[in-house]
């Protein structure tokens, strides 16, 4: 089962605060049964599924995942380099060496 964690700063944060604001916003038809769909195997309805996206947004002051236009192939690299995973080489040489090898 899916479990969403609200963090305790925004639950404090917001409460508290009873206004209630209506937004409204245009989508694709499918997209948005989609998402019902998706949002409701997560015991959540679509309204609580944006509150939850804006609210992350509002603390992270930044979307809450990333926007990117690279391939999935380049983000895997990058997250590989930045994690430290995968071969190193001391020179060239032996970077060629294993190229070849393969």
């Amino acid at each position: 089962m899916s479990e969403i964690l609200v963090r305790d700063s925004v639950k404090s944060k917001y409460a508290e605060n009873n206004h209630q604001a209506t937004v409204s916003f245009r989508t694709d038809s499918r997209v948005k049964e989609e998402a019902k769909k998706l949002f409701s195997s997560m015991g959540m309805d679509l309204s609580t599924a944006i509150n939850v996206f804006l609210r992350q947004s509002v603390v992270d002051q930044a979307m809450p995942f990333l926007i990117t236009r690279e391939s999935r192939e380049s983000i895997e690299a990058r997250r590989q380099a930045e994690s430290h995973e995968g071969k190193s080489f001391n020179n060239t040489d032996e970077l060629m060496q294993d190229l070849l090898d393969a």
